[in-house]
């Protein structure tokens, strides 16, 4: 019974996996292989290199790593397997700290702390001119966007996550569109075929697919590959010290422009260092202030969820109030943050592999590290 049990399983499941294959959805075995998530995932992908060519290192402090970590945060930091934890005080390093093999080197992935580069590279991309408003239709430069009610949909829209596609950003569903655009290997076709699902710029509602509409304007705006474009006018010019890789959908293919860019958490810093000098980096204005300012604004469009105006997003970055602390931040799935704290001159860096939610799903790990770092360095 046992054998013939095992035999009639292996059959169904072989049955199964060439049922995803021939119907176009290959991507589903290696969703079941890889189970979830991973911050090492880029090493299952096609890459493309994010070229470091000018680097340079932060200073250390003059009291570097002699501020001991509060009790609690250090609880918390280790429950949820934290691989990286930095702060960065008036451009110099307080304090970091590495687990589980991680260094200063290490690479691991953003998640969606991606679509912040994202939203920075569409400010650079305006202000040189090539795109000439936000206001610009996407299908100005996604033909497939002409189509149906998709020709509404505006630049600004996707930075706003307003598009009115139809998306789910279900990521613990096996045949979600999320998990289809992370292991699938055509992001090109399955993000130009999604559906109109609402008026555009009515509602502000989280989406992946809005960033890698973004990533695609890019290309075609450029002319270069995200992973070239980045390197050129954001990771060279940032002093980033490591090449970045940023995760292709397969290989020579497009780069996954709403997460997977890895790095490691000092040259990730870099970005929030820029935004808290207004696009200003050494004294060459790499994105224009007013664009930088409406990004860390929240853009107060009525939160799909709540049905009350949004207080939390602007274009492609995070808003919060600590306190009394006016904060802006990059996020990912798994803890990723990157936490700037302009009134202190502070960033904050946490990497890991986990993160802790409420029982409404929402991250709240987040404001314990704020609150702890600022309480170690006031």
């Amino acid at each position: 019974m046992i054998k013939k049990f095992l035999k009639w399983l292996l059959v169904l499941l072989s049955l199964f996996i060439f049922g995803c294959y021939v119907s176009g959805n290959g991507w589903v075995i290696k969703a079941l292989r890889y189970n979830f998530v991973n911050i090492d995932d880029y090493k299952i992908f096609e890459n493309r290199i994010i070229k470091a060519g000018n680097p340079k290192e932060w200073n250390n402090g003059w009291n570097y790593n002699k501020t001991p970590i509060t009790p609690s945060l250090e609880k918390l930091l280790t429950d949820n397997e934290s691989v990286a934890y930095l702060v960065i005080k008036n451009d110099s390093v307080r304090i970091e700290k590495y687990w589980d093999g991680y260094s200063a080197k290490s690479l691991s992935s953003s998640f969606s702390m991606a679509k912040s580069f994202v939203g920075a590279m569409i400010g650079i991309a305006l202000k040189e001119g090539k795109i000439k408003s936000l206001d610009e239709p996407v299908a100005n430069y996604i033909p497939e966007f002409k189509e149906c009610n998709k020709h509404n949909i505006t630049i600004k829209h996707l930075l706003m996550m307003s598009s009115g596609l139809d998306w789910d950003e279900g990521y613990a569903s096996l045949f979600s569109p999320v998990t289809e655009s992370y292991y699938g290997k055509d992001l090109y076709k399955q993000i130009t075929s999604l559906k109109f699902k609402e008026p555009s710029g009515k509602y502000w509602e989280y989406k992946s697919c809005d960033t890698q509409l973004l990533g695609f304007v890019l290309e075609k705006a450029t002319g270069k590959t995200l992973s070239d474009y980045c390197s050129e006018k954001i990771w060279t010019p940032l002093n980033a010290v490591h090449i970045a890789l940023w995760s292709l959908d397969k290989k020579n293919g497009h780069e996954k422009a709403y997460s997977a860019y890895n790095s490691n958490a000092r040259d990730f810093a870099r970005l929030a260092k820029l935004y808290m000098q207004l696009g200003n980096w050494n004294g060459v204005q790499i994105i224009d202030t007013a664009y930088v300012l409406a990004s860390i604004t929240p853009n107060t469009l009525i939160d799909r969820g709540t049905q009350q105006p949004n207080n939390i997003y602007g274009y492609q970055w995070w808003q919060t109030q600590i306190d009394s602390h006016n904060i802006f931040y990059m996020r990912g799935i798994l803890g990723q943050y990157v936490i700037a704290v302009p009134d202190m001159n502070m960033i904050i860096v946490r990497l890991g592999k986990k993160r802790s939610t409420g029982e409404d799903g929402i991250p709240n790990d987040y404001p314990v590290i704020i609150r702890e770092s600022i309480k170690m360095f006031s």
